[in-house]
């Protein structure tokens, strides 16, 4: 089935999942539809839960209440119809070069797709008043998370932000050990259980600094526990397309609106750095 925003959750969670919740979260996975119309008591006959379970699983997912959730299911329907024409399989051995275009393309615009649903308004506005004020952002990644943190760390250094991004664990950290109260790490990690990441969030969380993560994490595992702000990246990663290609995307959007809305607190001081920072090359000339 296609993930977004609360199906991603429920998907991302169940791995987590008591005995109890587990049955929860499969009738609704499996029947969004019918879910999303089902009073909690009627979810929980449908499923032989109690109406207690399904409550605390709903407010272990961030929701207010049934109602939310409720409401978050149906707005997950619109947005699947909406993609419906999109939607793809995983790439065979059979498939043409166009296929792999058309599969790989509709991945990515999905996982952008379900990554804005995701994405919780109020994180972001924290993230972005935490990396405007920090004495200096430290960025964590590694492997292909790596890359994403090191375009955040450009983008930074555009607007003028310190930041420290090191490619090396041990560089990152040396960093991690060496923070401050007044700077802010920035982590990202897909799945949430990076083990090179986590640790170095669990340093960062000791020091007093705190912590954004950039993660696909919906449990209390891994790297959620060492964060103060979490940053939702919605998409799934399988098959041949293992090795971070929606995620990488999806992540790499998620600093996209991190950095715009830094960049939106102080517009006027944001346009003439910019402009400042610009190297018009002309025609022909070497990089």
């Amino acid at each position: 089935m296609e993930i977004s925003g609360t199906n991603f959750k429920l998907e991302e969670y169940l791995r987590y999942a008591s005995p109890a919740e587990a049955p929860v979260i499969e009738y609704v996975v499996g029947d969004v539809e019918r879910a999303a119309g089902l009073t909690v008591r009627s979810l929980a006959e449908a499923t032989g839960a109690s109406v207690s379970t399904i409550m605390r699983l709903v407010h272990k997912l961030g929701y207010r209440g049934y109602r939310d959730f409720q409401q978050a299911l149906i707005y997950d329907l619109a947005v699947r119809r909406r993609s419906a024409r999109a939607s793809m399989g995983d790439v065979g051995r059979s498939d043409s070069t166009r296929s792999v275009i058309h599969k790989l393309s509709s991945r990515t615009v999905h996982a952008l797709d379900a990554t804005a649903v995701a994405l919780d308004v109020s994180a972001v506005d924290r993230a972005a008043y935490l990396v405007g004020h920090a004495k200096n952002v430290v960025l964590f990644g590694m492997g292909a998370s790596q890359i994403v943190a090191e375009d955040l760390g450009l983008k930074l250094l555009r607007a003028n932000i310190p930041c420290t991004c090191n490619a090396d664990w041990h560089a990152q950290l040396l960093a991690a050990k060496n923070i401050g109260p007044d700077d802010v790490a920035v982590a990202f990690s897909y799945s949430g259980e990076t083990r090179e990441v986590v640790e170095c969030a669990r340093r960062c969380k000791e020091a007093g600094a705190p912590v954004i993560s950039v993660t696909a994490a919906v449990s209390g595992h891994g790297l959620l526990p060492y964060t103060d702000v979490a940053l939702c990246v919605a998409a799934s990663e399988h098959g041949l397309r293992s090795g971070a290609m929606a995620s990488r995307i999806a992540q790499l959007h998620v600093v996209d609106i991190l950095f715009t809305v830094v960049a939106l607190r102080d517009y006027d001081a944001a346009s003439q750095r910019f402009a400042g920072n610009y190297h018009h090359k002309a025609l022909g000339e070497a990089e």
